[in-house]
C-alpha cells in the first residue's frame, strides 16, 4: 500500500455540486432508508480517487446491487474508516476542534444507534458547517441539527495499491 493523501478540496467541491442533486452515476437511496452515507461516500471517494474493494469489509461501489454495506450504512462507513489498513480513506474519531472540510460526522441516539452522516464543508467561526442527502443541505451548522450523540470523523488520509 502507498499513501496517496487525501484531496479535501475535492470532496468539499463535490459535496457543493451534489448537495441538492443527485449523481446519475450512483443509486439514490432516499426511499431505501436514506441517502446520506451514499453521499459521503461519495463525497470521500472524490477526495481520494481509490475504493477498496475487499469483499464484505471494505468499501465500494459499483451499483446499487454490487456495493458494500460500508458506502451506504452509517455504522458500516464509521466501522471501515476506524479500522481500514487497506485501500481506500482511513480516519480516527477526534474532537471536534480538529475537524476540517472533508471530515465526516455522524449523529445519533443515546442509546449508541448512529443513524445520520454528515460532510464538513467549512465552518462560521468554530462551528462546522456540512452538507448531506436525505434532508439534502449545504453549508448548513451542525448545531442547527437535534441530536443526542455526535462523533466525529477525521480523515487521516488515504492509501491505494
Amino acid at each position: 500500500m502507498k499513501e496517496i493523501g487525501y484531496n479535501r478540496i475535492k470532496a468539499a467541491l463535490y459535496a457543493r455540486r451534489w448537495a441538492f442533486g443527485r449523481n446519475p452515476a450512483y443509486y439514490d437511496f432516499e426511499r431505501l432508508g436514506g441517502d446520506c452515507t451514499n453521499f459521503v461516500s461519495q463525497c470521500l471517494f472524490a477526495g481520494c480517487g481509490v475504493m477498496n474493494f475487499a469483499p464484505v469489509f471494505g468499501w465500494y461501489y459499483r451499483s446499487a446491487s454490487d456495493r458494500t454495506a460500508s458506502w451506504t450504512g452509517v455504522e458500516f462507513l464509521y466501522n471501515f474508516l476506524v479500522a481500514n489498513e487497506g485501500a481506500g480513506p482511513y480516519a480516527k474519531e477526534a474532537p471536534l476542534g480538529e475537524m476540517r472540510a472533508g471530515d465526516v460526522i455522524q449523529l445519533g441516539r443515546n442509546g449508541g444507534d448512529f443513524y445520520h452522516s454528515l460532510l464538513v464543508v467549512g465552518f462560521s467561526g468554530s462551528m462546522p458547517l456540512t452538507a448531506t442527502h436525505s434532508f439534502d443541505a449545504y453549508a448548513r451548522p451542525l448545531a442547527s441539527y437535534s441530536f443526542e450523540q455526535m462523533r466525529a470523523l477525521h480523515i487521516l488520509g488515504a492509501r491505494a495499491d
